[in-house]
């Protein structure tokens, strides 16, 4: 069973790594998200937007909480923020369930990376790595 396992993760990752995420390898956790309904900004000034819609895979077993922080990636000392959620399975969480500071670049298209940490009180029990270009 363990190497079916391993056989079929092989599959998957060219299909997580072309959707722009990134897994933690030891526990097989992913995200994906979807920018969804914010408004347009290039101006450098972010504002308070709705969170995207996250799909969670793989959440390691004993999770109680996750994290969710994005970083602009061309950009890194801005802080957008996020979240922190009392969770134990993945799923699909529906837009708008935290705000955060949204994509903002002042010039052209930035790529922005959410960090999601899965933790168990304050053991790190997995990171997942989503990325997506703003404005795309």
């Amino acid at each position: 069973m363990t190497r079916l396992l391993q056989r079929l993760a092989l599959c998957l990752l060219p299909f997580l790594l072309a959707t722009g995420a990134h897994a933690d390898a030891h526990h097989g956790f992913s995200v994906q998200f979807e920018w969804g309904n914010i408004p347009h900004c290039t101006s450098g000034y972010p504002s308070e937007v709705p969170s995207p819609r996250f799909t969670i895979y793989g959440l390691p077993y004993g999770t109680d909480r996750v994290e969710f922080r994005m970083v602009d990636l061309d950009a890194p000392g801005y802080n957008h923020g996020g979240a922190t959620l009392r969770m134990s399975q993945g799923g699909t969480l529906r837009p708008g369930i935290f705000t955060y500071r949204g994509p903002c670049p002042p010039h052209g298209s930035h790529t922005y990376q959410w960090i999601v940490t899965a933790r168990n009180g304050n053991q790190v029990l997995g990171t997942a790595y989503a990325e997506r270009r703003y404005p795309h």
